[in-house]
């Protein structure tokens, strides 16, 4: 009589790590209730500066329409377009993220958030591209501009307030990087799942807001000429 071969086993995944509750509240659903509002707190602090930003920017081009309509047909409208889509595709794969840790598929969350932290990477690279065009053709914010073709005093005021805002978004497209770095790995790792989602919908949120503030740059940056 041949040897009876022992059943298959199939390996079982990784079981998922519970939601931690935190000894300042009483369950979960308040837990997650108070993440919630602070996020929404902290964005709308974030909206307020990126808005008295854009009131300035309304205030000057009052000041200098034709300047700053000078200013933004020197940019480079390629650049800004592809930029645009570039976010709203990372923006996709998030909120993708998003629903697959929902149904419990948090290595697929994770592949999608490294395919958005490959286009956030993706947007840096272009806007370092155009900075480095500019700078090459002596434009630089405040006393330092020195572009020949546009010498108007308006031109130096765009110029100015397009560091400022597109480098702030800069800074917070990277913060967003981190923030979506570490919440793939935690995905990868099963710290996310079906009932322990919310870093996970908390770092979209951020990254929307992010996409957000771009689309209000895109065109006033390099759209509105005429």
């Amino acid at each position: 009589m041949p040897e009876s071969q022992p059943p298959l086993i199939e390996p079982q995944p990784q079981p998922l790590a519970p939601a931690r509750l935190v000894m300042q509240f009483e369950d979960l659903e308040k837990q997650t209730h108070a993440a919630h509002f602070g996020m929404w707190i902290f964005l709308a602090s974030e909206v307020l500066l990126f808005g008295g930003l854009f009131g300035l920017y309304a205030a000057y081009r009052a000041m200098y329409g034709a300047d700053f309509a000078a200013g933004i047909a020197h940019n480079n409208a390629a650049i800004g377009t592809a930029n645009t889509a570039i976010l709203l595709t990372s923006s996709l794969l998030v909120a993708l993220s998003v629903y697959a840790v929902r149904l419990d598929r948090p290595v697929r969350a994770g592949r999608l958030l490294l395919g958005a932290i490959a286009l956030g990477a993706a947007f840096l690279t272009l806007k370092g591209i155009e900075y480095t065009e500019h700078f090459h053709e002596g434009i630089f914010p405040g006393a330092a501009y020195r572009f020949g073709e546009l010498p108007q005093a308006g031109a130096r005021v765009f110029f100015t307030l397009y560091y400022v805002t597109t480098g702030l978004h800069a800074i917070h497209v990277t913060a967003g990087l981190v923030v979506l770095g570490w919440l793939a790995w935690g995905c990868f790792r099963r710290r996310y799942g079906a009932g322990n989602e919310t870093h996970v919908e908390l770092g979209g949120l951020y990254w929307h807001l992010v996409d957000v503030v771009w689309i209000f740059l895109w065109p006033m940056l390099y759209l509105m000429h005429r």
